[in-house]
């Protein structure tokens, strides 16, 4: 049975840093993507950014580069999301998901995933 359980959310002020994690577990696949992707209320799904396990793909939506920072530790089977530098704009349930790939993981996907987890809520205030 596949799971993906995220946890790290909470509230800041702007400016602050959390770090989300997503645990994974049962997923079937050799090497997949995984995903970070939000939805604030009354918005559409946002893709945030990818990540092949493994290595060799890494990408991030403009709206996030160069203060939010995608991993994920093989060992650990878990995904992780820094963010710094966080906006009002930010505010959004955070969600992680996994699709089977071995190649370049678009952060733009939000839609078509094999799996994803409940998500968790971030909140910063201005």
């Amino acid at each position: 049975q596949v799971q993906l359980v995220e946890s790290g959310g909470g509230s800041v002020q702007a400016g602050g840093s959390l770090r989300l994690s997503c645990a994974a577990s049962g997923i079937p696949y050799r090497t997949f993507c995984m995903y970070w992707f939000r939805q604030a209320p009354g918005k559409e799904r946002e893709g945030v950014a990818a990540i092949l396990t493994g290595g060799g793909s890494i990408a991030y939506a403009d709206s996030v580069k160069g203060r939010f920072t995608i991993s994920h530790d093989n060992a650990k089977n878990t995904l992780y999301l820094q963010m710094n530098s966080l906006k009002p704009e930010d505010t959004a349930m955070y969600y992680c998901a996994a699709r089977q790939g071995n190649g370049y993981c678009s952060p733009l996907r939000v839609q078509g995933f094999d799996y994803w987890g409940q998500g968790t809520q971030v909140t910063v205030s201005s």
